[in-house]
C-alpha cells in the first residue's frame, strides 16, 4: 500500500525548519523515501514573509532538481493567517491578521508549488483570502482555530476543503456548540486530516472516526517534526506515515479505509 503525507515538517535528522538549501530539502526526501513513502508535502510554520518566501524558494529548487527518494509534490502553509488563541506548537508571534496583499506577496511566483494553505475562518476578511487561494486551485484547510460551527460551514462555504489535524488546535466539540471539529465530523464533504500516533487523538476516539465519517474525505497524517516534546507540550507527529498506517491495522481499522485515507484521498484532494 503506497502512501502519501500531506502534512509533514521533517524526519528525527533534520526539519524543514532548520534546512537552508534543497540538497538538505532532498536528503530528507531521500531519508523519508528510505521509510516506506511515496510521496509528501513540505510544511512549512509561521515565518516572517521574506523567511517563507525563502523556503519556499528552496522547495521549489529542490523539486525540479529531485530524481530520487519520496517525491516533493509541493508545500503546505500552516498558516501564517491563523489564531494566536489556539497556536498549538507554532510559535504565535509569527501569526498574521487575514491581509490579502500580505497573501498575495507571500503566495507571488510559488502559486504552483502552494498546495496547501491553514486559515483560521472566524477572523476579519479570512474569507477573502479563502476565495482568492480556492480561484488560485490552492486548498485551503481550517484550522488552528476557535471557529463555531457556523464559522465553519462560512468558511467551507467560501471555498474551504480541509480541516488541519482535527480536534487538534481548535475549539472542543460541546453539546450546544459542536465547533470547528464537530464540523469537520458531521459534513460529508469537507476533508479532515488525522494523526494517528495515539498521543494527538485518544485511540477509541480515532477508531470512531472511521467509523462515522465519510471514507472519502479522511486523510492520514504524520505532522513528523524533528523535535516532538518540549516539556508536556506535544510539539507533531511522533511517526512516520508508514508507521500510523500499520499501527491502525493493528488496531483492526478497516483496510480499504486506510487505503483511501493513505492514497487516494490525498492523490484527490491534491489532484495528483
Amino acid at each position: 500500500m503506497s502512501v502519501i503525507d500531506i502534512h509533514f515538517h521533517g524526519t528525527n535528522n533534520l526539519d524543514i525548519r532548520d534546512a537552508e538549501s534543497s540538497e538538505q530539502l532532498l536528503s530528507i526526501a531521500r531519508e523519508y523515501g528510505d521509510k516506506g513513502i511515496e510521496g509528501f508535502l513540505f510544511t512549512l510554520y509561521p515565518d516572517d514573509l521574506h523567511k517563507m518566501r525563502q523556503k519556499l524558494t528552496i522547495i521549489d529548487k529542490a523539486i525540479h532538481e529531485q530524481s530520487e527518494g519520496a517525491k516533493i509534490y509541493g508545500a503546505y502553509l500552516e498558516g501564517p493567517f491563523i489564531n494566536p488563541s489556539h497556536a498549538g506548537a507554532l510559535d504565535s508571534s509569527k501569526f498574521l491578521k487575514p491581509d490579502i496583499h500580505k497573501l498575495r506577496k507571500l503566495m507571488e511566483g510559488f502559486e504552483e508549488i502552494i498546495k496547501v494553505i491553514t486559515i483560521a475562518p472566524e477572523l476579519p476578511s479570512s474569507h477573502e483570502l479563502i476565495e482568492l487561494c480556492s480561484n488560485l486551485g490552492v486548498v485551503v484547510s481550517l484550522g488552528h482555530s476557535d471557529a463555531t460551527f457556523k464559522e465553519a460551514q462560512d468558511g467551507f462555504n467560501a471555498g474551504a476543503k480541509l480541516i488541519t489535524h482535527i480536534f487538534n488546535a481548535m475549539r472542543g466539540i460541546h453539546h450546544r456548540e459542536p465547533g470547528l471539529a464537530g464540523f469537520g465530523i458531521i459534513n460529508e464533504e469537507i476533508y479532515i486530516e488525522i494523526i494517528a500516533d495515539g498521543r494527538h487523538i485518544n485511540d477509541e476516539l480515532l477508531k470512531w472516526l472511521f467509523k462515522v465519517k465519510n471514507p472519502e474525505r479522511i486523510i492520514l497524517i504524520s505532522d513528523m517534526v524533528k523535535d516532538i516534546r518540549e516539556g508536556t507540550l506535544i510539539k507533531g507527529g511522533a511517526m512516520s506515515l508508514k508507521e500510523a498506517k500499520e499501527r491502525l491495522l493493528k488496531m483492526d481499522v478497516d483496510y480499504e479505509k486506510i487505503s483511501l485515507a493513505t492514497y487516494d484521498n490525498p492523490k484527490r484532494l491534491l489532484k495528483i
